[in-house]
């Protein structure tokens, strides 16, 4: 599988709840925190649900 990586470019406040918990799944938290992953098919789906939040590279 290929890697990619992910990082949160804006804020979980006054977000959904689920959305907040996505974020904290991915291993993030903080603006700016970077974390490399597998792109398996459900963090490619938990990307996409908080894509708003995040931005990718491969």
């Amino acid at each position: 599988m290929a890697k990619i990586k992910i990082t949160q470019i804006r804020s979980t406040l006054k977000r959904p709840k689920d959305q907040r918990r996505t974020i904290q799944a991915l291993g993030l938290g903080k603006i700016n925190r970077t974390v490399e992953v597998e792109a398996t098919p459900q963090i490619v789906g938990m990307v996409n649900k908080v894509s708003h939040l995040v931005s990718v590279s491969e």
